[in-house]
């Protein structure tokens, strides 16, 4: 029987003692940070009632990091056709701990790493708490959507780069990037013998084509290539802290079972039940979320064309919009605008590589009732705007 995703209540939501719902004040409608406001899984909450019930407390064993591993490797044959060798799945306590370990392990202490922007803010930090220099390259726009501007990456190879670090998809801009725009990207980096370290936490999360893995894009791709997911973002689990990074050469495989224990640690015993049962069990439930971030998608795009002086590209995949102010003509950024005029919180564009006073990154992964209120505020505070 499927879930009510529209369920759920602000004082049910703040109930949970997320950060979403508590950070700020009561009055101020969030619609920020990656969390969902639908009912979890019930595959997942009874793998962690069982956990509980068991009272699987203690270290994470290595028979549960084997089951899981066959766990994400079936659903990466099932969903994206990718064949993954289990001995290639290792566990890390959250995706950007799996980028860091990927940096530092996989290249020079002053080798450059190439940050195609806008793009998930922690990626700026994670890059910096390596001491690795970073290049930015803006994406670029084709006209009809942004991709991977191809000469300027290839330009930041010839200078000395050594990794480009990708979302896939991509958050806040929404693509599902295709398999022409990942083997262009594969071909320079293995022009340059360079490396690609793609972080597709939001695979399942599509709406219009299917996830392609980097990594299944070409074999150059694979041959240099590390992967770095969760079920943390589709299933709505970022506080039990399990991720997984995927190695798909015998060498970076090698390389990575190498690495000292403690730099591995982190994993939560009872994120890698719930991983395994999300992954196994999760398939139903997910598909009523997609379809109905779908519809999201599709009624913020429609409210914002409605919008004189806001513009966005409606998304491929994720829950993550970004929006674009520039026509509004702001003296201060979105975010802090709608805050005042609309009682709205969103992301401010600057710290995703955003130009100033220009972007936001909305979340429609709420209920209908949740969703018209914040779309209805934010469109009030724009036409009081406009003369």
């Amino acid at each position: 029987m499927p879930l009510d995703l529209h369920a759920l209540t602000p004082d049910q939501l703040r109930a949970r003692r997320t950060l979403k719902w508590t950070a700020y004040p009561a009055d101020l409608l969030p619609m920020w940070v990656a969390e969902m406001d639908f009912p979890v899984c019930r595959e997942v909450t009874a793998a962690l009632t069982r956990a509980v019930a068991a009272e699987s407390f203690g270290y994470p064993s290595p028979v549960v990091h084997a089951e899981l591993a066959d766990a994400l490797v079936e659903w990466q044959a099932q969903q994206h056709g990718w064949t993954v060798d289990p001995a290639g799945v290792h566990s890390v306590g959250d995706v950007m701990h799996g980028v860091d370990l990927a940096i530092r392990y996989f290249s020079g202490p002053d080798d450059p790493v190439i940050i195609p922007t806008p793009v998930y803010m922690p990626f700026f930090d994670i890059v910096r708490l390596t001491g690795r220099p970073q290049v930015h390259v803006p994406m670029s726009w084709d006209g009809a959507r942004w991709t991977f501007d191809l000469a300027a990456i290839d330009a930041a190879f010839a200078a000395g780069g050594r990794t480009v670090l990708i979302s896939s998809p991509h958050n806040p801009l929404g693509r599902v990037f295709d398999a022409a725009e990942l083997a262009g990207l594969a071909a320079v980096v293995a022009r340059h013998g360079g490396r690609v370290i793609s972080d597709e936490i939001h695979a399942p999360l599509v709406f219009d084509r299917p996830h392609l893995p980097y990594a299944a894009a070409s074999p150059e791709a694979a041959d240099h290539s590390i992967t770095v997911l969760s079920a943390s973002k589709a299933w709505n689990l970022p506080g039990l802290k399990c991720a997984q990074v995927i190695t798909t050469n015998a060498a970076d495989t090698a390389a990575w079972k190498a690495m000292p224990y403690w730099e591995t640690v982190g994993v939560s015993t009872l994120g890698m039940e719930a991983s395994i049962a999300a992954y196994r069990e999760g398939g139903e439930w997910l598909a009523q979320v997609v379809a109905t971030l779908a519809e999201h998608r599709d009624l913020v795009a429609q409210a914002v064309a409605s919008w004189d002086g806001v513009t966005t590209v409606p998304n491929e995949g994720t829950y993550l919009q970004w929006l674009d102010f520039t026509r509004l003509g702001l003296d201060v950024e979105p975010s802090a605008w709608l805050v005042e005029q609309a009682r709205v919180l969103v992301n401010p564009g600057v710290p995703f590589g955003g130009e100033p006073r220009r972007f936001a990154r909305l979340n429609f992964a709420t209920t209908r009732s949740l969703l018209d209120e914040g779309l209805g505020r934010i469109e009030q505070a724009v036409r009081s705007r406009r003369p």
